[in-house]
């Protein structure tokens, strides 16, 4: 949801190349432990939307720390460092951020 992806077709096109099987069992273990919902998208009835829960919401520190985490320390060149940058120049606003959801 980082980034603001909402469907599967999105979190499928991400950079980070996750295989469609594996997408749709995280979803589902996500959904199941009541971290995200899924809902009908009002603008495509065909298509779902997923969104953090309260619980999901509510691991925006823990999420915060592993972003600062991996940013000191992946050297990757194709390493995500939007999150990382946003972290480094206000977190807690970046927090609040993720709290909406």
């Amino acid at each position: 949801m980082l980034g603001g992806k909402r469907t599967y077709s999105e979190f499928l096109q991400a950079d980070e190349g996750i295989a469609t099987n594996i997408l749709i069992c995280r979803l589902k273990q996500l959904e199941n432990n009541a971290i995200v919902e899924k809902s009908r998208d009002p603008n495509n009835r065909r298509s779902f939307v997923y969104r953090l829960t309260q619980k999901g919401r509510d691991l925006a520190p823990v999420i915060l720390e592993i972003i600062r985490w991996s940013g000191t320390h992946d050297d990757r060149p194709n390493a995500q460092r939007e999150a990382f940058d946003k972290v480094l120049r206000d977190r807690n606003g970046y927090e609040a951020e993720l709290r909406k959801g």
